[in-house]
């Protein structure tokens, strides 16, 4: 049983750590101009847009700084933390 809650919170865990890494990237991206019109940023826009529009809805951007990005990053941050104390808790 060990094994396999192991194995869950490794997924779970790695999921969270990509995710947070695709999402740096996509922030990253917009200092770039023109390049989350490529194929690789519309992907990318695909899989972060919808989480990062959450934290858009509460927190409107200051100026020309949208600082929801980093609430969601931390956001994940205190989610993998979570995860990491459920599955501490279960071992």
């Amino acid at each position: 049983m060990e094994n396999i809650l192991g194995l869950i919170y490794q997924g779970i865990s790695g999921a969270i750590s990509i995710y947070s890494i695709l999402l740096i990237i996509y922030i990253l991206m917009s200092w770039i101009p023109a390049s989350r019109e490529t194929k690789f940023g519309i992907m990318l826009g695909k899989i972060t847009e919808p989480y990062l529009g959450f934290f858009r809805k509460f927190i409107p951007p200051l100026g020309m700084i949208d600082i929801s990005p980093i609430v969601g990053i931390f956001a994940l941050r205190f989610i993998s933390d979570g995860v990491t104390a459920i599955f501490r808790m279960l071992l």
